[in-house]
């Protein structure tokens, strides 16, 4: 990484960043469950237009932020597949910042930081709650193809919204990154401007949207100049899909 002549640091936009995504299910046992989506804007750089999950890229600072609790011994384990042995906790926060940041939801645990918090998680702070990990499942791994203008090594987290405090349908202190966030029933979820690889994930999680066991494998959907393969983190190799 560079600076520039502030001597502050560039990112290098053509690099594989690593990112969290938090797939939110409410009704989750119910006749028709719902996912929580946003629409991402038309100039956006990355998936202009397409309606995504709350995500984005992992930050330098993540890895330093208290955790009220952290993922499971499971998912902790399979994040440290193919990884460095700190981004665990720097995903988690990641996955809890975002979702905070582009829809206002917390997922966190009553308590005081031990610290003051950094700039940007003073009003995640102001609530009364420390980030927590205890409800996230890790359920897919997704690397975005060659040639696009961002290229992202990205996590997705599954997540109850009965881990969420407050209300589910006050998005009042989310950015402006997501507009239309919404409830979307899962079975109709297709019907909407999706990427390719949100269709992917969503397939996964209806085949198990009522086991809250943790998957027996992780998906990775893996893309790079020699081939697309859909391979299982801790489990078999699949056949090539393209």
């Amino acid at each position: 990484m560079s600076a520039n002549r502030d001597n502050q640091p560039v990112i290098d936009k053509t690099a594989i960043r690593n990112a969290a995504t938090v797939i939110v299910v409410r009704d989750r046992m119910g006749k028709d469950p719902m996912i929580l989506m946003g629409q991402r804007g038309a100039k956006a750089a990355f998936m202009p237009n397409k309606f995504v999950f709350p995500g984005g890229a992992v930050d330098v600072a993540d890895a330093e932020i208290p955790l009220a609790s952290h993922i499971s011994d499971l998912c902790h384990k399979r994040l440290a597949d193919q990884a460095p042995n700190d981004l665990q906790t720097a995903l988690t926060v990641a996955a809890i910042r975002e979702l905070w940041e582009e829809t206002g939801l917390v997922l966190g645990e009553r308590g005081d930081w031990p610290d003051v918090p950094p700039a940007d998680w003073a009003d995640f702070a102001s609530t009364g709650f420390l980030p927590s990990g205890n409800g996230l499942q890790y359920v897919f791994r997704a690397l975005t193809p060659p040639g696009r203008p961002r290229r992202f090594d990205a996590r997705f987290f599954l997540v109850d919204a009965d881990q969420i405090s407050g209300d589910l349908d006050d998005f009042s202190q989310a950015s402006d990154e997501l507009s239309h966030l919404q409830w979307i029933k899962l079975s109709q979820a297709r019907q909407f401007d999706l990427p390719f690889i949100t269709e992917v994930v969503l397939a996964e999680v209806a085949a198990r949207i009522t086991d809250l066991t943790p998957p027996s494998s992780v998906p990775y959907f893996r893309n790079n100049d020699e081939a697309s393969l859909f391979l299982r983190l801790h489990g078999t190799e699949m056949p090539e899909t393209g």
